[in-house]
């Protein structure tokens, strides 16, 4: 999730049923349904004190399965929001890319230290920029240096269609942040080279890459990659609402529903629905879909700046240290109305994903990720208080 940009099968088998309108489901105990009822306060709040449009949340908690939601999918109709909904997820789609990436490498098709050079010749090249000197795992985790092109607005909008060349060829124009591994910053462009690479490593696109490898294994049936510039979420689906970044309380709210997220692709164009991705977490942190080499590789963290505070960050996946102390692993992503939250403890046990279809949030909160925090905190510190403690960041 960049803080600073654009940018940035629902159940475990053998969990019950949920119930409608938050409650909880009927295999939780007593003590669960307290934690349960203050992350459903939360919600409320958001609504009611923050005005956002909606949000839901899913907790995955071991065998143990509940959905909550405040507001609604659609200002115009009313209708609410469900746990079917589907939502873009911006830059959580690092982490499925970053995943592949570590597949090829566990099947030795391709190394974390191989360059960019080596995969795509010429391409990270100009003001300074060697792709010689950048390898795959600086990509991954942001010490790259590569120049982030969402940066650069006015020459994002200049091209009509967005292809991947192009959008490195708006990176290449800058010079880097910082010479290749002196640094962390975070850049979408290194997550468009890492899928132009998947793509040149296997010969495929990336869609397919992540549907064959993840969605289809793990029966995520909301979780897709758009391919090219289709503008549509398919299948039931909430409104997205977006004020474009403005601060003024009554800067006009847009519908961003229908969006070309070919600018993002694999650094942010995903999609996929709350159940889906405590799915993906479960067994990503659970250690179900790499093996152990790859699964210390991507884990193993470095510092972060100007990003989200106390965080850091592996190979497409983060760890962020809540306030009371807990520490949580996962990832985020902000897209023009609709921005999300997938953390969960270390082993995958337990998981809690959050999304709200409004870029902006009141009430105490400085942005959406203050709300993710208090939830956080409700579901892994089980605080009995859910008063907002404002933005991490």
């Amino acid at each position: 999730m960049h803080r600073h940009t654009a940018h940035t099968d629902s159940v475990r088998p053998g969990a019950e049923p949920v119930k409608a309108g938050g409650a909880v489901s009927e295999s939780a105990p007593a003590s669960g349904a307290e934690g349960y009822e203050a992350v459903q306060r939360l919600l409320q709040q958001a609504v009611t004190q923050g005005g956002l449009p909606g949000i839901l949340a899913e907790v995955c908690d071991g065998d143990r399965q509940w959905f909550g939601s405040a507001g609604v999918a659609d200002t115009r109709t009313g209708r609410k929001r469900s746990q079917q909904d589907r939502f873009r997820i911006g830059s959580i789609s690092k982490t499925f890319v970053a995943t592949v990436v570590m597949q090829l490498a566990a099947e030795g098709r391709l190394s974390l230290d191989d360059t960019a050079e080596q995969w795509l010749p010429g391409v990270v090249h100009g003001h300074h920029h060697d792709g010689a000197r950048v390898n795959i795992r600086m990509l991954l985790n942001h010490t790259s240096g590569i120049f982030n092109y969402t940066d650069d607005q006015e020459a994002l909008n200049r091209y009509e269609t967005h292809p991947p060349e192009s959008l490195v060829q708006i990176a290449m124009s800058h010079p880097p942040t910082f010479t290749p591994g002196s640094g962390w910053a975070y850049s979408n462009t290194n997550y468009v080279l890492a899928g132009m690479i998947i793509e040149g490593a296997t010969g495929r696109a990336l869609a397919e890459e992540i549907t064959e490898r993840i969605s289809r294994p793990l029966g995520l049936a909301g979780t897709y990659l758009p391919h090219g510039s289709d503008p549509t979420i398919h299948g039931p689906h909430s409104r997205h609402y977006t004020k474009l970044f403005q601060t003024d309380p009554d800067a006009p709210v847009h519908d961003a529903t229908e969006l070309d997220s070919s600018m993002f692709w694999a650094a942010g164009g995903m999609i996929s629905t709350a159940g889906d991705l405590n799915r993906f977490f479960g067994a990503l942190l659970g250690g179900r879909i790499l093996p152990p080499d790859q699964q210390r590789d991507m884990f193993t963290t470095v510092p972060t700046r100007d990003w989200i505070s106390n965080a850091a960050y592996g190979l497409g996946v983060s760890s962020v240290r809540l306030p009371c102390g807990e520490t949580v692993w996962g990832m985020g992503g902000a897209l023009f109305g609709s921005w999300s939250y997938a953390y969960g403890a270390r082993d995958g046990e337990q998981m809690v994903t959050t999304n709200v279809n409004g870029d902006w949030i009141n009430g105490g909160w400085d942005d959406p990720i203050g709300i993710f925090t208090d939830l956080l905190e409700a579901q892994f510190c089980r605080r009995s208080d859910p008063a907002p403690s404002g933005t991490p960041a």
